[in-house]
Formats: structure tokens, C-alpha cells, sequence
């Protein structure tokens, strides 16, 4: 962003704040999701801790914004990142309270667009107010929204983006706690091949970041391991009839099929395919992850399975508490990634405490914030443990295996 648009933007996006500053309460539900900053401070005030009011006044407002689809068929998933920040976020505005900071969720509705992506990333930019975002689904919005956090400093951790070439362009502000897709494709296309023992395959993808470039790992290792790929097709997403795809796939009768991309278009795809007679094995990557493949599956969702980067927190005592305590507050079902999103946030704040505390209880800069995030190490989160490399990868990301049976997932365990 130009210097001058930057402070045209910053000016109309305090004038929208003044406005609204007077219909906000202290929780963290109380910023708007419609771009309007919820806080008329500014820069400012960043490390004023003087004044009179309550302990929350004294050090200013810090949000904390996620970048999630919040409506349109991808909503599950977002809404999941966005339910699991704000649990965590919850959880601990009493603390920063104390330390003279009223903390915000801010939650923006980037509806897997890429443009809707950016320019939210540009309206987060412009309020100084927020320090980390939490966020996003889909790599495809993620990567050129990064671009624009990198201009204003800003970090950001991903529950849940895998595109390889998020983290390899070099910007340090983009941060990922799960792994990425040259760990799943690989560790899924192994699976099949001694687990399931498939001799060929045929691989569809979105053409999206995100499912082709897990289909191309999984090509990669099948070739490498000797598994016949049959067909490597890609299709419209939105679509609604994959007959032709489909009609290549009946003719050559693969072993499995596996699918690149997300749940509503791998839905009607497994469905159609089944409706067609086929009878093989239907495979993916974590874009199957959600309840709302068995609603559009129906009964064809039996025995499809998938890899996720993300683990099932239910599997421990600790983790099932958890699992009550978040749906009891959120009034959500669980989804996968919201024990993700609950860490991320949680990343984010021990980074800001930190801040805070090296810049002697003041309100800290995003560069410190950033800083901070950067060197986390060996953090446990509800779910991972969390340490960044270099380039913002997590060291202890893992890859995981799951089958929907009898109308659900069924978590199978660790992909070996």
C-alpha cells in the first residue's frame, strides 16, 4: 500500500470507529466483522499508561483480528478457526486486563477470496490497535494477504494453511503451526499404497494452492513408489456436475481416487462417483475435514478417508474436557481446527505478554509483538507443541489419518 493511500485509508477507517466506539463492550465479541476499526485510538496511545479509568483503560485497546471464511460453503471450517480464537482469547482478557490492556477479538469474514483477503489485510494493517492475526483456511487467500501483512508488520499463524510456498517466499511475519502439503501428500499417498495396498490411482484437484498443490505431492510419491497414476484431472470449483471427470475415472477403474480440495465440491464428487458404481477407495487431504461432508455425501461418505494436519483433541482425558468446555461455550459443534485455532490465538498472546513485558509494561509495537511470536519455543498448546524455524514452520507438526464411519470421522491415528 502507497504511503498516501495508507493514510487516507487509516483517516476514513478512524473517522468509522469514532462512530461505533460508543456501541462496544468490554468483551471480546464487541469488534465489528465489517471492517469498521471497533476502537477510535490510535498510534498515539501505543505505550500511554497514564490517565484514570479502570486497569483495561490505563494501557489502551489491543486486538487480535482471525482471517477465516465466516459465511459461504467454507463456513464450517472458518467459523471453527474464529470459535477456537475467541475461546482461547476469552479465556485470558481478565489477564491482560491486569496488565492495563483491554484485549478484542476482532474476527474479519474473508469468504475464500483472495481479494476479499487482501483487502481485509489492508484494513487490519491501517488500525495500529491490532497486533496478530489469527488466520487463514485457505492458502490461497493466505499467500497474498501475507503480502500485505508483511508491509505493516503484522504476524500472522496459520491453524491450518499448508501451500508449501506460504512459508518459502521469506516474509517473516507469516508464521503456521500445522504441517505443510510436501509432509501430508507424501505421508497420505504412502498410506494408500502399503496400507491400502492401491496399485493405481487417479487424482482430481481444484486447481486452487491449496489442492493441487497437495495433488502434485501425492502424484510425486505415488510415481516415486511405484503406484500407476491413471489420470490427474482438474475441475471448476462450484461446479455441480463432474460427470466428465468422472466418466474418464469410470473408464479407467482406479484403485482410488484422490481428491485435492475442499469438502463441498469432494462431496458431490464422491456421491456422483458412487451413483456411477464406483467401488474403489476415495481419498483426500484435510479440505475433507468437516461435518458437512457427511450432509453432502449422505451415505456415499462412508469409508472415505482423508489426512489432516491437525490431530483429534478428544484423544486424551484433558482433551475431551476441553472439547465439552469449548462447545458449552461456543454453542459450536467440534470441527477439527478449532483446537488449532485455540492454540494459535494462545501463540499469539504469550507473544504479546512478552512484548509487553520487555517493553516495561507498556503497550508494545508490532515489530516487538513479532519479534516475540517469531522465537516462540517449545510452546504446548492445548493440542501441538510449537517451536518455529526460521522460516515460520512449526518443528512439531505431524500428519494424521481419519475415515468417516457410521456419519462421522473416526480418527485412525498418526500417518506413518
Amino acid at each position: 500500500m502507497k504511503k498516501g493511500t495508507q493514510f487516507a485509508f487509516l483517516s476514513a477507517a478512524l473517522v468509522a470507529s469514532v462512530a461505533l466506539a460508543g456501541c462496544n463492550s468490554g468483551g471480546s465479541n464487541a469488534a465489528k466483522t465489517d471492517g469498521a476499526a471497533p476502537s477510535g485510538e490510535t498510534s498515539t496511545q501505543q505505550g500511554n499508561t497514564s490517565g484514570s479509568g479502570g486497569a483495561a483503560a490505563n494501557g489502551g485497546k489491543i486486538l487480535i483480528a482471525t482471517q477465516s471464511p465466516l459465511s459461504g460453503s467454507q463456513s464450517s471450517l472458518g467459523e471453527a478457526i474464529k470459535s477456537g480464537a475467541e475461546f482461547a482469547l476469552n479465556k485470558r482478557v481478565d489477564e491482560f486486563k491486569q496488565l492495563g490492556f483491554d484485549l478484542q477479538l476482532f474476527p474479519q469474514d474473508d469468504q475464500a477470496d483472495p481479494k476479499i483477503g487482501v483487502s481485509n489485510a489492508e484494513m487490519l494493517i491501517s488500525n495500529l490497535d491490532v497486533l496478530g492475526v489469527v488466520g487463514h483456511l485457505n492458502t490461497g487467500v493466505a499467500i497474498p494477504s501475507s503480502v500485505k501483512y508483511e508491509e505493516g508488520k503484522l504476524v500472522m499463524v496459520s491453524p491450518a494453511n499448508t501451500g508449501v510456498v506460504l512459508t518459502e517466499e521469506g516474509k517473516k511475519t507469516v508464521h503456521r503451526i500445522c504441517a505443510r502439503d510436501d509432509a501430508q501428500g507424501p505421508r497420505a499417498a504412502m498410506y494408500a499404497k502399503n496400507t491400502l495396498n492401491v496399485k493405481n490411482a487417479f487424482l482430481i484437484h481444484d486447481k486452487t494452492a491449496y489442492g493441487q498443490g497437495l495433488a502434485d505431492q501425492v502424484k510425486a510419491q505415488f510415481e516415486k513408489d511405484g503406484v500407476q497414476v491413471l489420470g490427474y484431472e482438474g475441475i471448476t470449483s462450484g461446479e455441480k456436475d463432474f460427470s466428465a471427470v468422472l466418466n474418464q475415472v469410470m473408464s479407467k477403474n482406479p484403485d482410488i481416487i484422490f481428491f485435492g480440495g475442499l469438502y463441498p465440491d469432494g462431496g458431490i464428487i464422491i456421491k456422483q462417483a458412487r451413483d456411477k458404481g464406483y467401488k474403489g477407495y476415495f481419498m483426500g487431504g484435510d479440505g475433507l475435514d468437516s461435518s458437512e461432508m457427511v450432509k453432502i455425501a449422505g451415505p456415499a461418505a462412508e469409508g472415505v478417508i482423508f489426512t489432516s494436519v491437525a490431530g483429534d483433541v478428544t484423544q486424551s482425558e484433558e482433551g475431551k474436557k476441553w472439547a465439552e468446555e469449548y462447545k458449552k461455550a461456543s454453542n459450536k459443534p467440534l470441527e477439527t481446527y478449532a483446537v488449532y485455532g485455540y492454540d494459535c490465538m494462545n501463540v499469539i498472546l504469550n507473544g504479546v505478554v512478552e512484548a509487553i513485558k520487555a517493553n516495561g509494561g507498556k503497550k508494545p509495537s508490532r515489530e516487538q509483538v513479532l519479534d516475540a511470536v517469531h522465537n516462540t519455543k517449545d510452546f504446548q498448546g492445548q493440542f501441538t507443541k510449537v517451536t518455529f524455524d526460521e522460516k515460520g514452520d512449526n518443528k512439531f507438526a505431524d500428519v494424521f489419518i481419519y475415515k468417516y464411519e457410521g456419519g462421522k470421522s473416526n480418527f485412525l491415528g498418526k500417518a506413518e
